[in-house]
């Protein structure tokens, strides 16, 4: 895979930028959020949320953070546990945590405004060569080429490449396919029809091939191997990890603690969570809390890498309980009634369901 293309798949480029376009014009997507009013940080922020999540999802909260951080100003200025309760719900944390260090280099750096270079977008936190080349060719037309995952899709079954496209030879070569087909010309077009093309017609489950605009050259189609292609990752076994969480009440709110800002859930509000019921009795005796420990249902969460299997205590204070708990740094009684405004993890919200 040391060159873009064999001199047999050649014939297949010819005319795909021009074909891509076309489409684009007559079929693609004009009116989503971010591409309305389009600077480099509405494209950014719109990018960013979009990796690993839907279209569908991303735009209610896409609005919602335009509506309070309407430039990258506002967001620099804002304080993190804000930024990350707005990003409740989304997933993937550190999206959040990189774009507000984004926002700041750009306010201290670049005097608040977006940088227009690759090799500057590119050094930013939580930005890599696909993102940057998006934001670039997107808002302000610039001819770079993007790779994100419709991407990838799109260009595997059309040339039928081989192997799992996470593996460094086979994303490099198709960095370079990608390099060989973006126009100069369009490429504001080209990459937003490649990235609607890989979500609608060039789906995973459900490609629709006969209304595809460059199906008469795709190998897979050609060849009825459109499922094959992208190749799987080799499945691994994924580990299974335990943990407890206690959810402390007094007089309607609970404790949470905020966990470190890098790693799981980083920055956000968490229950306390101990590696077993005896390790959280003794930090109970600790803090001289006492009382009727109830088991709530037990939950999976599942990360990237592993299942992590949840035991909830629950454990109601009665109202005259005096515990150093609430002295802890990081930490706040949330109050269920009048919310505040800060990132909960994904399985907090859910535990503050089975209490409320």
């Amino acid at each position: 895979m040391s060159q873009p293309f064999s001199s047999e798949q050649l014939p297949l480029t010819e005319n795909f930028a021009t074909r891509i376009v076309d489409w684009y014009h007559e079929f693609g997507r004009k009116t989503l959020p971010w591409q309305i009013d389009k600077t480099p940080y509405r494209v950014w922020v719109s990018e960013v949320m979009l990796q690993q999540t839907q279209v569908a999802t991303v735009i209610p909260y896409y609005q919602r953070f335009m509506e309070s951080y309407p430039t990258v100003i506002d967001l620099a200025n804002a304080p993190i546990d804000e930024v990350l309760h707005h990003w409740t719900g989304l997933g993937y944390y550190a999206r959040a945590r990189n774009l507000h260090k984004t926002a700041q280099i750009v306010r201290d750096d670049y005097h608040g405004e977006f940088p227009i270079t690759l090799e500057e977008v590119n050094a930013l936190p939580g930005i890599g060569r696909s993102t940057a080349g998006a934001v670039l060719s997107l808002a302000l037309g610039q001819p770079h080429s993007i790779l994100d995952g419709n991407v990838k899709r799109v260009l595997t079954r059309h040339f039928a490449i081989e192997g799992w496209y996470g593996v460094s030879k086979v994303e490099k070569y198709l960095w370079q396919v990608t390099d060989f087909l973006t126009p100069q010309q369009d490429a504001t077009f080209y990459n937003q029809a490649m990235m609607d093309l890989g979500a609608s017609h060039c789906s995973r489950s459900k490609p629709q091939c006969s209304q595809c605009p460059v199906s008469t050259t795709c190998i897979a189609h050609n060849s009825n191997r459109v499922k094959e292609f992208p190749h799987s990752k080799p499945k691994k076994t994924t580990p299974v990890k335990t943990t407890i969480m206690l959810l402390l009440e007094l007089d309607g709110e609970v404790y949470l603690a905020k966990r470190p800002s890098s790693g799981i859930w980083g920055g956000l509000y968490c229950f306390p969570e101990f590696k077993d019921k005896d390790a959280m009795n003794i930090w109970l005796d600790n803090q001289g809390l006492a009382g009727v420990l109830k088991k709530l249902p037990e939950l999976r969460h599942t990360f990237s890498h592993y299942h992590l299997d949840i035991t909830p205590y629950h454990l109601s204070l009665p109202n005259n309980a005096l515990s150093q708990v609430s002295e802890a740094e990081q930490s706040i009684w949330y109050n269920l009634s009048v919310p505040q405004q800060v990132g909960l993890a994904a399985v907090t919200k859910s535990l503050l369901t089975q209490i409320q």
